[in-house]
């Protein structure tokens, strides 16, 4: 089974249980790799489908306050694709079940080599790749590497995205689609666009991958609101806040904050 397929079975899978998949967010490195590690086997262990694993950079252009300050906290460490890929590679060796993709920004891998890259991603387990600044129109290399090695590629929509470029999108990712829930940047929000689950809706209609929606969920009464609407959901900003205040004991308190979210989102 190919990168791509796995992200897609997870979800599927947690779909046939009358469920919508849970997403975790974690940036690497925050506070450290060690504890980066026992994030993602807590997030296996609360019921999560699929990890995102971001890469830190220094410039993002769609993260918040919240995952900014997280990404400024790993850059201390000097993070490498290299030490990045070996934590993946290392991580599968020891048994996780669970599909990671990475969420990153698109100057990093150009640097690495996009061959490189998606050969390594592909020998370390990866499973596919975010890039939110990588533009349909310029995804072409990108696309043509991670299709030859079985990664996944999710793209990006946007409330602001009319309905034959959402098509495109669609049929461009493999995994699934990400849906952002609002024009803006990440972050934990009280409320979510009222005309959100009509959104999601209409992207499930045009989309032959499943519809993962982010960017604001962080309540369970939101998972419930949006779990019949779409295949999964995506939890970044809550999750690095606990990271924030409580640092390396921190797994214990993301393990159930997670479980909460799982138990709310059938569809």
């Amino acid at each position: 089974m190919t990168g791509a397929e796995r992200v897609r079975e997870a979800i599927e899978a947690r779909n046939r249980e009358g469920r919508a998949a849970l997403i975790p967010y974690f940036c690497a490195w925050d506070p450290d790799l060690e504890t980066t590690r026992a994030f993602l086997w807590a997030a296996a262990e609360a019921g999560a489908s699929v990890v995102e694993l971001g890469f830190p950079f220094s410039d993002p252009l769609a993260d918040g306050p919240t995952i900014q300050a997280a990404t400024q906290r790993a850059l201390r460490h000097r993070p490498t694709l290299e030490d990045f890929l070996e934590f993946v590679f290392r991580l599968y060796a020891e048994g996780y079940p669970l599909p990671v993709v990475v969420m990153g920004y698109y100057n990093p891998f150009f640097r690495f080599g996009i061959k490189r890259f998606a050969r390594e991603a592909r020998r370390a387990g990866l499973c596919g790749a975010i890039i939110p600044d990588l533009p349909l129109e310029e995804a072409r290399p990108w696309l043509s590497e991670a299709r030859k090695r079985g990664l996944a590629t999710v793209l990006l929509a946007a409330p602001t995205t009319p309905e034959a470029r959402l098509k495109r999108l669609a049929e461009a990712s493999t995994g699934f689609l990400y849906y952002v829930s609002v024009t803006g940047i990440t972050g934990a929000r009280d409320r979510l666009p009222e005309d959100l689950a009509l959104r999601l809706d209409l992207c499930r209609e045009v989309s032959p991958v499943p519809v993962a929606v982010g960017f604001g969920i962080s309540k369970p009464e939101q998972v419930r609101l949006l779990a019949p609407h779409a295949e999964a959901l995506v939890v970044g900003s809550a999750l690095v806040r606990i990271v924030e205040s409580e640092g390396k004991r921190a797994p214990e308190r993301v393990k159930r904050f997670l479980s909460e979210l799982v138990s709310a989102a059938e569809r």
